[in-house]
């Protein structure tokens, strides 16, 4: 589904910094697949590019997604063809409901798809369905955009979105930043719900405790750009244990 191959990246708007050097990783359908390493790995950069974010600029290798070149589509072709990323640190958008919003971005996916747009009537009762697996009340519906919310309430609001726009495939960076015992459960929940034959996930995270709740197919380690070690749910559990030093010095 997902076919990374030697993959260089630079960030910078004048200056451009070499981040991703020469990464390769394969996410096949159906699976969910877990990114670990240090700070500056390029983990969070590895999304941004997959999700064709400004100032990220491919400079080598190449991105297929379903047998097409990602790298040749801008970033709301690649969200209209399925392409999901939940935020480490979701945006406020003042003066947005969060019903509007979804609404919006669900229809925008529909009308680039040649689908016909959902009704309001449809919409709302199709969201309050999704919202109350993940405890997302009404009140938190008609409120801006994350404004003035929690870091567990954002996460939840995210994977509503995901829940609501019913993405191919799905990357969530570091969702776990932030959550406390209660909110990480209901955060994993609520993305184990989404797993499916039809979709992959890509989680990119610190900490092995995420992936007790959302249990992956594979892990990967990431030092400085590239992939450095992969295997299996025991792999995390490794980093855990001993942390990434090894895998830092041998990159």
């Amino acid at each position: 589904m997902l076919e990374i191959k030697n993959l260089h990246a630079s960030v910078g708007e004048d200056e451009k910094k070499p981040i991703l050097k020469g990464l390769d990783l394969v996410v096949p359908k159906g699976e969910v697949h877990a990114i670990m390493g240090p700070n500056g790995s390029g983990k969070s950069t590895l999304s941004y590019v997959l999700t064709g974010r400004d100032d990220y600029e491919i400079t080598d290798g190449s991105i297929s997604y379903d047998g097409e070149d990602l790298a040749e589509l801008e970033a709301d072709e690649r969200a209209a063809k399925g392409l999901f990323l939940s935020f480490q640190y979701p945006v406020e958008i003042p003066g947005v409901p969060t019903l509007t919003f979804l609404k919006e971005a669900l229809n925008a996916q529909r009308k680039a798809r040649g689908e016909e747009e959902i009704s309001a009537p449809d919409f709302m009762k199709f969201v309050r369905e999704k919202a109350k697996v993940l405890n997302v009340s009404p009140d938190m519906l008609k409120r801006p955009l994350n404004v003035g919310f929690s870091g567990g309430e954002k996460k939840r609001l995210e994977i509503l979105q995901a829940a609501v726009l019913e993405p191919r495939f799905l990357i969530l960076d570091e969702t776990d930043s932030g959550l406390d015992i209660d909110a990480l459960k209901v955060v994993s929940d609520g993305v184990n719900s989404l797993r499916s034959p039809e979709r992959g996930m890509l989680v990119i995270t610190h900490y092995q405790r995420l992936l007790d709740h959302i249990a992956p197919d594979k892990v990967h380690v990431m030092s400085a750009g590239r992939i450095v070690a992969s295997g299996g749910p025991e792999l995390a559990r490794e980093l855990e244990a001993e942390g990434y030093d090894k895998y830092v010095r041998a990159a």
